[in-house]
Parts: C-alpha cells; structure tokens; sequence
C-alpha cells in the first residue's frame, strides 16, 4: 500500500466539506461516508503492513507522502465537526496531533532535495491540524486550542517557504498529479488563517488578532490562486492518461480552493470569493468523479482479463 494512498481520504472529506458548505447535505453526507471508510479500510491495511512487512513500512514512513495520514485524519475531523460530532472531532485532532509528532521527526531526518510535489504533503499536514483545532476552539470556547492553532499556521507557513526554496518547477510538466499540492498547500494555509481568525473574533483575550488574520487570509487565497495558470497550462500541455494513485492529491487541492473561498470570504465579507467557491466546488465534484472512476476501472480491469 503506498502511502500516497491516503491521499483519497483527504481529497473525499475536503470535497465532502466544499458540498456541506455549499448546501448540498445529502451528496456530502455520502462522500463523508465513503472518506469513512477508505479511512477504516487503510488504517486495517497499514497495521496489517506493519505486522506482516515491518521492513517496508518503516521506509515509507519517512516519506512526505505518509504525512497523509495526519491530514486525513485531520480534514476528517473537520468535517465530523460540520455535524457538531464534537467529541469525534476532538478525537481526530488528537490522533491527527500523535501521528503528527510521531511521523514528522522521521520525515525531516530523511528529507530529500529537490523538493518535489509530494513534499508540500509538510505544510499540508501542519495546516490541516491548524486549521481542526481553530475551528474547534470555536465549538468549544478554548483559548489553549486557539493558541495551538496560531501556533500550527506559523509552523505550517514556515514549512511552506521551507519546501518552496528547493521546489523544482520541472514537476508541474513530470509529476503524476501531487505536483498540485504546490497550490493546494496555500490553499489550506488560506484556510487555516481563516478559521483562526473566526477563533481569535470569538475568544475575547486574543480578539485584536481577527482582523490581521483576515487579511493574511485573503492574502493567502490570492497567492494560492497565482498558482492555478501555471497548474492548469502544465496540466494542458502535459498528458497524464494513465491511471496513478498521486491522482489523488490533485483532487484534493480543486477541493481545498472552494472551501478555502467559503472560509476567506466568510471572514473577509468578500462576496465575490463565495460566489467563485460556488462555482469551483462542482469543478472538484467533477475531478472527484473523473479520478474515482478511473480507479474503479484500474480495479476491474484484472478481473476482466482473467
């Protein structure tokens, strides 16, 4: 199983949010089911690998790509916190936050440059803890998660700039679809600022760092969206037919730009970027289904031939 995998989690919850926000339950509430369980059926398959081939696992974990399990755990949460599954979401917050620390030591000492698509898996996980935990200090009143959440969007923008000082340009024509994370990695930042403004706007000691977040917010948002002509031209002029399982680390920031619009203009009072995530939430849907299709016939296709 390769740790990319869990990059369909991430991708399917993030989609699953952008609908919730957009109205759409029933459709949301599905795919919310289907991130449940690609969630369940990898963690079996990861402690089956970890008994069974102890060797290869203790490899993969110190790739970026195995920091997707701290993100889907973490965007998971945030979308069982949509259904006021407080305690669920707390729970995931705090697996999310072991995994993290268990995984992040390893990660760093084996790092690679170049920097590569897979490696703004860093920032993306950090983000996706920041940006649970400031959404829950809302629900709960708690200045300490607060903090923690300022505390995360920092780390995460510091690993950002991290990753970005190395990153080859080279991989938005030769990546094989995590090359999007690139945008997608400010995309949660975006996101991330904006809920920790809406948490330090309800928390009265820490109420004068609202309107700065904000700002940060959009900031974030507009140089998220810089990224998209670079990604959609190499997309264009870079045929990727065949069928990867990177793919779906492309899904996840289409899905991530909508719901970072909801957030930014929630907290911005930006009419137009609501209207724009409107929009872009159906082109995620869209991507969604191009690459969970592919993947049904990936599967399929050795049953046929047999």
């Amino acid at each position: 199983m390769p740790p990319a995998a869990g990059a369909s989690v991430m991708a399917t919850s993030i989609v699953s949010i952008g609908l919730e926000l957009d109205g759409h339950q029933t459709v949301s509430r599905a795919l919310l089911a289907a991130a449940v369980v690609l969630w369940v059926g990898l963690a079996v398959l990861a402690a089956d690998e970890l008994v069974t081939a102890r060797g290869l696992f203790m490899t993969q974990v110190c790739s970026p790509a195995a920091l997707t399990v701290v993100a889907d755990t973490a965007v998971l949460g945030s979308r069982l916190l949509l259904l006021r599954w407080t305690r669920l979401a707390e729970a995931a917050l705090a697996l999310a936050t072991c995994l993290g620390l268990l995984l992040l030591p390893r990660v760093l000492r084996a790092w690679q440059q170049p920097a590569v698509g897979v490696s703004f898996l860093l920032p993306v996980a950090i983000q996706a803890l920041a940006a649970l935990a400031a959404a829950t200090a809302v629900v709960t009143r708690s200045d300490g998660l607060a903090v923690a959440a300022l505390i995360a969007l920092a780390a995460g923008l510091v690993s950002y700039l991290f990753v970005l000082r190395s990153f080859d340009l080279g991989q938005l024509y030769a990546g094989q679809g995590d090359h999007w994370v690139a945008g997608g990695a400010l995309a949660i930042s975006a996101l991330a600022c904006a809920r920790a403004a809406q948490a330090t706007d309800t928390l009265a000691p820490l109420h004068g760092l609202a309107g700065a977040l904000s700002d940060c917010s959009l900031a974030l948002w507009a140089a998220a969206v810089l990224w998209l002509p670079a990604l959609i031209v190499a997309e264009l002029r870079s045929a990727r037919t065949a069928y990867d399982i990177r793919r779906w680390s492309t899904v996840f920031p289409f899905g991530m730009y909508a719901v970072c619009s909801f957030a930014t203009a929630q907290v911005a009072s930006l009419s137009g970027l609501d209207a724009f995530a409107r929009v872009w939430i159906w082109v995620a849907v869209a991507v969604w289904t191009a690459i969970a299709l592919e993947l049904l016939a990936n599967t399929l296709a050795p049953l046929r031939r047999s």
